[in-house]
Order: C-alpha cells, then sequence, then structure tokens
C-alpha cells in the first residue's frame, strides 16, 4: 500500500512539474506581460531568496540555454545575461534594471560552484611534511596560538596544547587535509584575540592557566574542555558539509554581493567556531564522550537558521570584511 502511494505521488508531482506548472507559467506571463525571471526580480530584493529563485528556475527550465547558464565560467556570465535577454526578447534597453539583477545573481549562482571546486580541492589535498609551504603554515600557526611558547621541535608534545592528538599534528589533518590546516591558521591570524581566548576556555580547568578562584568566576568551573584544533577541524568538516549539501546557499547569497569566494567559507568556519564554543558551555557535557551528541545538535541548529532565505549567519570577530547580518 505505501509503495502504491509513493508512485501514486511521484506521478502527480511528476503531472504538476511537466504539465500544470509550465501552464500555469504561460497563462501567468500572458496575464502579466513578464516571463518568470522578470517577475522574480521585480518581486524579491536582492539575497538569497532571489537567487535561490532564479536558480530553480534556469535549472528546470526547458530551455538548454537557461539550464546551461548555472554552469557558465564567471568569464561569461556578461555574455550569458545577453543571450537570456534575447531569448525572453527582453529589450535590455527598456528593462536595465532586470539585466543587473540576473547578472548579481548568477555571478552568485556560479561563484557558490566555484567556491565549492576550490574548497573540495584543498580538502584533498594531504598535508605533507616535505611540502615547505604547509610546514610553514602549520608552524605559523604555532607561533601564533603560543607566542610566549617556542616550539622544542618539529615532533613534540607540544602540539597537544593547542589541541591536537599527538607529536605530529600531521596525522590529524587527514580528513580534511589542508583546508584543516587553512581554516584554524584563517582564524588563528584574523581574528587573534578570539582565538586566543576560544582556544585558553577549551583548557580544562587543571590545565589552565587561572586560578580556581578564577574559573569559578567565569562560571567555567564545570566545563569540560576539548581539543582545540581537533574540533577546529570537525567544525571545517561541518562547514564543508553546509557547503556541498547547498544549505550554505542561504548564508552566502545574502552576503556576497556577486561571488562568494574562500574568504567567505573561512569566515563562516569562525563564526561557527565561535558559535559552537559557547554552545558547548551551555550545555555543559559530563564529558568529552558527548562530543557527537553536541556536534549534532549544534548542527541541527545551524540547519534550521539556514532554512530561513532571509538569514546571514553574523560573525562577531572583528577582521570580517563584510557586514554579515540578519537581514
Amino acid at each position: 500500500m505505501k509503495h502504491f502511494l509513493r508512485v501514486v505521488t511521484q506521478f502527480f508531482v511528476f503531472l504538476y512539474c511537466k504539465c500544470l506548472w509550465r501552464t500555469l507559467k504561460f497563462v501567468t506571463r500572458k496575464v502579466t506581460g513578464r516571463c518568470e525571471l522578470q517577475r522574480i526580480c521585480h518581486s524579491n530584493k536582492p539575497g538569497a531568496r532571489r537567487t535561490l529563485k532564479i536558480e530553480s528556475s534556469l535549472k528546470f527550465s526547458k530551455s538548454e540555454l537557461l539550464q546551461s547558464a548555472v554552469s557558465v565560467h564567471p568569464d561569461s556570465v556578461e555574455k550569458t545575461i545577453d543571450n537570456i535577454m534575447a531569448l525572453k526578447k527582453i529589450n535590455p534597453d527598456a528593462n536595465p534594471q532586470l539585466g543587473i539583477s540576473l547578472q548579481a545573481g548568477l555571478l552568485q549562482i556560479v561563484g557558490y560552484r566555484s567556491l565549492l571546486v576550490e574548497v573540495e580541492k584543498l580538502r584533498r589535498e594531504p598535508y605533507d611534511c616535505e611540502n615547505s609551504e604547509h610546514e610553514d603554515m602549520l608552524l605559523k600557526l604555532w607561533k601564533t596560538l603560543r607566542p610566549d611558547a617556542p616550539l622544542t621541535g618539529r615532533i613534540s608534545k607540544q602540539w597537544c596544547e593547542i589541541g591536537f592528538q599527538g607529536s605530529d599534528p600531521k596525522t590529524d589533518f587527514r580528513g580534511m587535509g589542508l583546508l584543516g590546516l587553512q581554516n584554524l591558521l584563517y582564524f588563528a591570524e584574523h581574528d587573534k584575540a578570539t582565538a586566543l581566548q576560544v582556544l585558553h576556555d577549551s583548557l580544562q580547568p587543571g590545565q589552565s592557566k587561572m586560578s580556581k578562584a578564577e574559573w569559578e568566576k567565569t562560571k567555567f568551573d564545570k566545563a569540560i574542555g576539548y581539543s582545540f584544533a581537533i574540533v577546529g577541524i570537525n567544525i571545517t568538516d561541518l562547514v564543508y558539509s553546509l557547503l556541498v549539501s547547498g544549505a550554505l546557499k542561504t548564508h552566502l547569497y545574502n552576503v556576497a554581493p556577486e561571488m562568494p569566494n574562500l574568504g567567505h567559507f573561512q569566515q563562516t568556519f569562525c563564526y561557527l567556531m565561535q558559535e559552537f564554543h559557547k554552545f558547548w558551555i551551555e550545555q555543559d557535557p559530563c564529558d568529552i564522550m558527548e562530543f557527537n551528541r553536541i556536534r549534532n545538535k549544534f548542527h541541527k541548529r545551524v540547519l534550521k537558521q539556514l532554512n530561513n532565505p532571509n538569514m546571514a549567519l553574523c560573525p562577531h570577530f572583528a577582521a570580517s570584511d563584510l557586514h554579515l547580518v540578519n537581514l
């Protein structure tokens, strides 16, 4: 019975998409004198709501030109908009704002795809201790987070002080590759004060430089610490999954006027790193074994926020070059 209902539902969805929806679009254009793209740009403010509708309209169009528009090279966006305007028989001189709106939206769409490719490339690049650039980034991370504690050696238990699992951090980057290291270094360099504070607070009371009285005064007396670097790599995985699933489109389409780039991704990581830290403290875990449960709960909360098309994750770190606000 369930299988039958599923088949019937799929049939009606197919019928709607292939017949009713196209008929409705045709009638609406005749009544309003505007194509779907014109109506979208006219009735929606710039941001995720508009761009997501433009993206959906292009992807599900019966025109191959419109379908392929979402995957053109950024350098071809302007020409693609001209072709769309010609296909839709829209006079650009009479509708100058439409071309501007479509170009901004399409740049966001192809920019998101380009960002996904760039992030995936970094994730797939393994940390190589024979690569001087990789080694320089890792040592820079140490110097930024532990400026008053010289590293005694490349292989050292000191790495545990900033949250790595063992004496050689390269083994911790296996899941996220170079992406994990770059995110940690970006956080440490672009919002050093906050990164140092989060690192400090992530330490257990016994490992913290604060006295017991100071710890209790700051209400962290019952807090369970966590490994800063390992959690940073884990949060990198969370932001990556949001990007791959498309959930991050809401945020990026609301904050990037045109093409989202790696900087936007890294700023999002910094924000979520701070938010997870606060969330961890609020949850007051009994031990570190609760990490996965709390991480999953945090992930669901972020997804719920991103379901709102007007949502833009708002970072608190001073280094942000953009004003990321909840519109």
